[in-house]
């Protein structure tokens, strides 16, 4: 057990340290199914090959309806802060992305009170200004998201199976205690018992050893 309060110690401090630090970045696409009425995040990230290399971006969310082919602007994000560009989506988006940075890797967005009308593709485009020493190297990055809007939200495979998970650990967990008390009364029971034997050999040796010495005493007088 000696070598487990390094280890705590160890992980405390890697905790703090990552805390204090920006959060890692990892591309995860975004979901394409929204729920009519309600909110939905569009997602669009984009990390970093080098994490090192100071960098500045903006941002331009671009939608086309379904059954349309054209892509018209919808939102902005820039150094002079966010823009809606498009009357549909007006008061209805709000940026969430990367905050306190112009390093911008996470420029997703969401939209509130979704309706049909929404549904289409969506097209982020990422304007990403490279720094270095000597020079400024300028890439641009794009991801699609083709959303579908429906009148109650699907229950997916991994749900299900993740509340069936959720049930049969709660099952397990109580058979587990059950057998754990089962067992801890045996113990202790069977520990009450050798107890009793043991209490009752040593009232049987202690009268044995009584009417021994009274014998002798008899003898003796005699």
């Amino acid at each position: 057990m000696a070598p487990v309060a390094p280890l705590l110690l160890i992980s405390l401090l890697c905790g703090l340290f990552v805390d204090r630090g920006e959060g890692a970045c990892a591309e995860v696409d975004s979901d394409t199914e929204a729920v009519a009425g309600r909110g939905f995040k569009l997602g669009c990230i984009s990390c970093k090959k080098r994490s090192e290399v100071q960098a500045s971006a903006t941002v331009e969310w671009f939608f086309s309806p379904t059954g349309e082919s054209d892509f018209k602007p919808i939102y902005t994000y820039n150094e002079n802060g966010p823009s809606i560009e498009h009357d549909q989506f007006m008061d209805r988006i709000d940026w969430n992305g990367s905050k306190r940075s112009n390093d911008i890797q996470d420029a997703s967005i969401y939209l509130f009170n979704v309706t049909f009308n929404d549904s289409g593709t969506y097209q982020c485009f990422l304007y990403r200004t490279l720094i270095y020493t000597n020079n400024e190297y300028q890439d641009e990055i794009s991801k699609v998201v083709h959303l579908t809007v429906v009148a109650k939200a699907n229950r997916t495979t991994a749900s299900i199976v993740s509340e069936v998970m959720m049930y049969v650990s709660i099952i397990g967990l109580q058979v587990w205690l059950l057998i754990e008390m089962i067992y801890c009364y045996r113990k202790i029971a069977a520990a009450g018992e050798e107890a009793l034997r043991e209490a009752a050999n040593a009232e049987y040796l202690a009268i044995a050893s009584e009417s021994k010495d009274n014998c002798a005493g008899v003898q003796v007088g005699e």
